[in-house]
């Protein structure tokens, strides 16, 4: 893709066009050739990727045993559960490591095992929260621990579990230090010399591949039946954690969430339909966007500012009434954390506002005492995408600094952490999102090491934020027949976003303003009408109060249900008044 435009705000990235690609793939898959075009601008070269991207089917999932270190695994909970040791899983506190962990928690149970779980408080104002599992260990004589979404950066903590007689087995997806923590198994697609295929497994995907291998190894040993277990019923636990998790849904991973998708829509899990009813979702019709704004944050306002041990409850809940009422915990608990997101976001635009020098720099390292701990990864998330730069925001509390990373593809942070880990109690995570701990008397030459390795590294249309476009098309291309075409290419998520086309249109009516902040554009296109929606632009009408304007246009084509009659609309991303 090459940038041959600045339209607004944004820079448009135009879509590759290779004109014999899109013929080849037409005539052999069948699609439309719009769709085609976004396949090709997408960078698939090969008939093969395309199959595989379109047609992926649950048999070819990658074999677990392909997992380094599985063998071990298999084998140290082979003995725990012949011989009734107790068992600990211990989880992050996101969904992530929710779903995870309530996934092992569940097979672990189904087979008769006898297991706790324990997820930490992550707002602690500490540089490490793993040795919390050994206390609760001790308490309940677990012999063994699993971790989930978790511990691939805590190898001393390991050591100390190891040495109180305490076996540890790991499975993380995040990227491992220098130091890997010495135990009985790891289980990590990241690890240095890992052959898995698959490097962007979630945590809780590292945990049903486990699960996977684990039933493997029974059945083979003839000591369990192959339908004891459907393994398809946690699918929609994967579904939920690697959606959140902001999993890439390529190759495997898109596999796990188009049938984890399936069996969400009609899940057995109690809590987890009363959760989706009380977002008002339908969850026969449940989507990765459903999920991603409404379910996901539900859950991981537990791990911001509440016990997560409630989200594992609400997942694994077989009463009716305990599930409704957790239900509505996790929706109270959910407004009381937009409240505060609110509340510090306000302060961190008004402080940037007021020093307006900040982004004169390419990465932006901010940090209060007042801001909540388990609300600056939301944060950080937002300040990233609308400035478009490698943003850490850093909550104080007792002399120690916890920071939210979150970057842009064309910085990449783990070395950057890496190169000044002098200055930091502790950091992990991933290139593109990682966390910190720190003390405040390091923040400030922290933030100028940074700053600088920023600065060095992006040019100006780095950080200039981007429009990426799929394909150009005229509004008779724009059918249903089209749409359910373009359907092929669901889930949409992390590395497969939603599709962006672009058209010339003449603007017949003056914009409408709807919900205040929104507009309503009547537009027509070879000779056919269509109504566009500009979410938040209204501070762009007064620029389409001409008559017959022409507009470049960027949106997204959906399907519009108004009184059981079906229309399609445009979601509009940008556009710019187009002059001869």
């Amino acid at each position: 893709m090459t940038v041959k435009e600045k339209v607004g705000d944004l820079l448009w990235v135009y879509p590759k066009e290779d004109q014999e690609l899109v013929d080849l793939f037409v005539s052999e898959f069948n699609i439309h050739p719009v769709t085609s075009q976004v396949m090709v601008s997408r960078g698939y070269k090969r008939k093969s990727e395309v199959h595989r991207f379109l047609y992926a089917k649950l048999p070819q999932l990658n074999p677990p045993e392909k997992l380094l270190d599985i063998e071990k695994a298999i084998k140290r909970l082979h003995i725990a559960i012949k011989e009734h040791e107790k068992i600990l899983i211990f989880g992050d506190n996101d969904v992530d490591g929710m779903t995870g962990t309530t996934l092992l928690v569940d097979f672990l149970r189904t087979l008769g095992a006898k297991v706790y779980f324990f997820i930490p408080d992550r707002n602690l104002m500490r540089d490490t929260i793993v040795l919390d599992a050994l206390k609760f260990a001790e308490q309940h004589g677990c012999k063994l621990i699993i971790t989930v979404d978790c511990g691939i950066t805590a190898a001393s903590e390991i050591q100390a579990i190891s040495e109180k007689g305490i076996d540890v087995i790991i499975t993380d997806h995040h990227e491992p230090t220098d130091k890997i923590p010495h135990c009985v198994a790891t289980l990590n697609p990241k690890l240095f010399n890992s052959t898995y295929p698959n490097r962007e497994l979630t945590g809780v995907g590292v945990a049903f591949k486990f699960a996977h291998a684990m039933m493997n190894f029974l059945v083979k040993k003839g000591e369990v039946q192959a339908d004891l277990i459907d393994l398809k019923r946690y699918l929609d636990l994967v579904a939920l954690g690697t959606i959140a998790d902001m999993g890439a849904l390529r190759g495997e991973n898109r596999i796990l969430v188009r049938y984890g998708l399936q069996q969400l829509r009609k899940t057995q899990r109690i809590g987890l339909l009363k959760l989706i009813h009380v977002c008002d979702v339908n969850p026969e019709e449940i989507t990765t966007i459903d999920v991603a704004s409404k379910v996901a944050p539900r859950l991981n306002s537990l791990g911001r500012i509440d016990d997560p041990k409630k989200g594992i409850e609400l997942l694994l809940v077989q009463n009716v009434l305990e599930a409704e009422s957790l239900a509505k915990e996790l929706d109270v608990m959910n407004k009381a954390r937009q409240k505060i997101e609110r509340r510090d976001s306000d302060d961190i635009e008004r402080f940037i506002a007021r020093n307006p020098q900040i982004l004169q720099e390419k990465a932006i390292v901010l940090d209060s005492d007042k801001w909540h701990a388990g609300i600056i990864p939301i944060i950080s998330a937002r300040i990233a995408k609308q400035y478009n730069r490698p943003t850490i925001i850093i909550a104080r509390e007792g002399g120690v600094g916890k920071g939210s990373i979150r970057t842009i593809p064309e910085f990449p942070v783990l070395q950057t952490l890496k190169d000044n880990d002098s200055l930091l109690l502790n950091y992990g995570g991933h290139d593109y999102a990682a966390g910190l701990t720190i003390n405040d008397r390091n923040i400030p030459e922290f933030r100028k090491r940074f700053v600088a390795a920023a600065n060095e590294s992006l040019k100006d249309r780095d950080v200039t934020p981007k429009l990426h476009l799929d394909a150009k098309v005229s509004f008779k291309d724009l059918t249903f027949e089209f749409l359910e075409s373009l359907s092929l290419l669901e889930p949409y998520g992390m590395e497969n976003p939603q599709v962006i086309l672009y058209a010339l249109a003449k603007q017949v009516l003056p914009p409408k303003v709807v919900g205040r902040k929104h507009l309503k554009l009547s537009l027509e296109d070879s000779d056919r009408f269509l109504e566009g929606i500009g979410f938040n632009m209204v501070h762009r009408k007064q620029c389409l109060m001409k008559k017959n304007l022409k507009l470049l246009i960027a949106f997204t084509p959906q399907v519009n249900i108004y009184l059981n009659k079906s229309s399609i609309q445009l979601h509009i991303r940008d556009f710019q008044v187009y002059e001869e």
